[in-house]
């Protein structure tokens, strides 16, 4: 079957390579895969900044934002033939820390887990996979055209989480939220937003394109300077990593307030930081600020529920490219008008099905 890989820590080395089937220890049920969304992790890797192989191999599979279709499930694995999957990425360590041995491995304290397409485990963009039921996730059959949203969904499925454990510090009843930044992490983060009976203002420095509408059309208001938004959001989602903007929204917010930092900032700037007039702000208002990242399968479940609730409509204007396998190239590429790009391999590009079943059908018409 085929596959997409890079060798890890050498740019520019993503290929198209025939690999083998994948082996029975991955796991018993047997998925199609579908779709694969591209994500900045994934440019990164190829790219070469990391990524690590599996043990012994020379190549990474890569791939961690999954969609795909179980072709076999034993009795007992809670799934079954033609169910619609997505695949956690995070596996929990061998040791395991405190928290991976009760199912938090999106908080590891030990750093030895194990990431599908990412380090250390191949990942999803193979024809073909397998895997172990406990890692599977079934989402809604009418979510065959977006399920691909569900990986980073479940990002922010967990930052929301966390921002209401902690907002349960004191009385608390948040009423604004600043989301920075309109790609995927931030609109999805809107959604949840929105479907929380919030006010929303997310903040993006593009002023054409599709993002925008995208803001506006779930019933939340789309900014471009900072200036333009009242300092009062009693949370924060900030999802750039933007050096210079994170400093900036830390102290712009309510009392009370939670800051969440999703975005992973490049290394290697400085920058002129009043950290005295930061630490002042966060103490007297007795604000949070923390970080997040990964999730565990508590938070997939909760992503498939934000998505089911969704506008269909809207979820499939997030996908703004799909492209087939074997231009895999033109899906790496970073384009100003992309909001997700979909990797489509069991499928063609309009959405109808490549797998075992429609291959018989096509055979037997001929």
């Amino acid at each position: 079957m085929r596959a997409l890989t890079v060798t890890p820590g050498t740019p520019d080395s993503a290929a198209l390579r025939d690999v083998p089937e994948p082996p029975p220890d991955d796991g018993p049920v047997l998925v199609e895969t579908l779709g694969i969304g591209i994500c900045g992790t994934d440019r990164e890797i190829v790219s070469g900044a990391y990524g690590q192989a599996p043990d012994g191999a020379e190549h990474l599979v890569i791939g961690h934002e999954s969609l795909g279709r179980v072709r076999e499930a034993p009795e007992g694995s809670g799934l079954a033939e033609g169910d619609l999957v997505v695949g956690i990425v995070r596996r929990p360590d061998p040791v395991p820390c405190a928290n991976c041995a009760v199912g938090e491995w999106d908080m590891c304290r030990n750093g030895r887990y194990t990431e599908r397409g990412i380090q250390g485990r191949h990942g999803y963009a193979s024809e073909r996979y397998r895997i172990h039921p406990e890692y599977a996730v079934r989402i809604d059959p009418e979510l065959d055209r977006v399920g691909v949203l569900m990986e980073p969904t479940t990002v922010v499925a967990k930052a929301w989480e966390h921002i209401e454990r902690i907002g349960q510090r004191a009385a608390w009843s948040p009423r604004k939220v600043l989301v920075t930044g309109a790609g995927p992490i931030g609109l999805l983060a809107a959604l949840l937003g929105v479907q929380r009976g919030l006010d929303v203002r997310v903040l993006d420095r593009v002023e054409s394109g599709p993002k925008p509408d995208l803001v506006r059309q779930l019933g939340a208001s789309y900014h471009t300077e900072l200036s333009e938004v009242d300092d009062d959001a009693d949370i924060v989602i900030e999802g750039t990593g933007a050096a210079p903007l994170i400093a900036d929204v830390m102290a712009h917010n309510a009392h009370n307030a939670v800051v969440c930092l999703t975005g992973v900032s490049a290394k290697g700037r400085d920058l002129p930081v009043d950290v005295g007039g930061l630490n002042r702000g966060i103490v007297l208002q007795n604000d949070v600020v923390f970080g997040s990242v990964n999730a565990n399968r508590r938070h997939y479940e909760k992503a498939a529920d934000a998505l089911a609730k969704a506008d269909r409509g809207w979820l499939e204007r997030l996908i703004t490219r799909s492209v087939p396998l074997d231009d895999f190239a033109a899906a790496l590429e970073r384009r100003d008008d992309d909001v997700k790009v979909v990797l489509e391999l069991g499928r063609d590009v309009d959405g109808a099905s490549q797998g075992p079943r429609a291959r018989r059908s096509e055979a037997e018409a001929e």
